[in-house]
């Protein structure tokens, strides 16, 4: 039989993961200002929009040039993800109010993560509030630290670093390649994309792509083998 972790474990195992996750924000820091965005423009997008993937996309896409509305839109498209996650999530923490919406904003993959494997409520709110809430406070230190370090070297092709966007896209969707099914979802998105760089202007291929994605999630949705029953109200 499984013991039920303590909150000591909880928050360690929280901890490991909310400062791993945190200081990659040093890697978007760069990527955004060798992007065009300003160093204020970097950290503000960090405060208030907080989910990594879909600030990699918006810098990604300004950096091929294109608009800042297909910057947003493509943002927003990967970030709709985390709407699903509060349909999970919401009724696991039960908060309500004030404490909700709080919680709202740190709804990103890694609090989830650490949240719905608890085998009690109490233990799920420890996960996501300590992964979460570091997750925050280095990711934003660091992207701050990262655009002052990315203002000062200049031309980022002078270093290469006009491939990081790209580098940072791959690095999130490695580990999810294992599966058969995310494997032939990706060639189909990167495909599509391919197929339309030709032919459409920047950051439609991208929009694209992630239309592929979000309709194979869709199509083929299996249950989760970390949900666990809604603890008694």
């Amino acid at each position: 039989m499984t013991s039920t972790p303590d909150r000591s474990a909880v928050i360690r195992d929280s901890l490991g993961v909310g400062i791993a996750t945190g200081l990659y924000g040093t890697s978007f820091g760069a990527v955004a200002v060798t992007s065009g965005l300003t160093v204020a423009q970097t950290c503000v997008l960090s405060l208030v929009m907080f989910t990594g993937a879909s600030q990699f996309a918006l810098a990604g896409v300004l950096a091929a040039g294109g608009t800042p509305l297909a910057a947003g839109f493509t943002a927003l498209l990967l970030g709709s993800r985390n709407t699903l996650y509060g349909l999970r999530v919401g009724p696991l923490l039960g908060w309500t109010g004030a404490r909700r919406a709080a919680a709202a904003h740190l709804l990103i993959d890694e609090p989830t993560a650490m949240a719905v494997t608890r085998p009690t409520r109490s233990l799920a709110r420890v996960g996501f509030l300590t992964t979460g809430v570091s997750i925050f406070v280095l990711w934003n230190l660091f992207t701050l630290l990262g655009a002052v370090a990315g203002e000062a070297l200049g031309d980022p092709r002078t270093y290469g670093l006009d491939a990081a966007v790209g580098a940072a896209f791959l690095a999130l969707a490695w580990p999810r390649l294992a599966d058969r099914t995310n494997q032939v979802v990706a060639a189909l998105a990167a495909a599509v994309a391919l197929g339309l760089v030709p032919i459409t202007a920047a950051g439609v291929p991208v929009l694209a792509a992630g239309g592929i994605a979000l309709l194979a999630g869709v199509l083929s949705r299996r249950p989760d083998p970390t949900e666990i029953p809604e603890p008694p109200r």
